[in-house]
């Protein structure tokens, strides 16, 4: 978590005891439980859930298992790039189809793909 997550980022998990060392490294660590029916906390700073990363994750495994069906380890960072992307390009936060496309289009800029690196991996 700590090589992909700022520093700074205020930290919602749900409370495993998996996360309470590592919650110590952020500028806060919120936790709602779920095992006494607690699925959103309303603090001074806004909202404490876990519905976001839930949906997200939903998402992704959705997609995995019914469109791309495999994954190895090794490009599991471009599927989570793409998912990532259609998360923060989607309609419902004003992203229509052809802003999605410009988007798209702008992260190709500079880049290269070939046959022959593709088989280099």
């Amino acid at each position: 978590m700590r090589g992909n997550i700022d520093r700074e980022t205020r930290l919602f998990t749900d409370e495993s005891h998996l996360y309470f060392r590592e919650g110590q490294h952020f500028a806060s660590h919120e936790t709602v439980k779920h095992a006494r029916g607690e699925y959103v906390r309303y603090e001074a700073d806004g909202p404490v859930h876990t519905n976001t990363v839930e949906n997200v994750f939903s998402v992704f495994k959705r997609g995995m298992k019914g469109t791309y069906q495999h994954c190895a380890e090794k490009h599991l960072h471009r599927y989570l790039a793409e998912f990532d992307f259609r998360y923060n390009a989607r309609t419902k936060l004003g992203v229509n189809d052809v802003a999605r496309a410009d988007r798209a289009l702008r992260g190709i800029v500079g880049k290269r793909l070939t046959y022959e690196t593709t088989r280099a991996r």
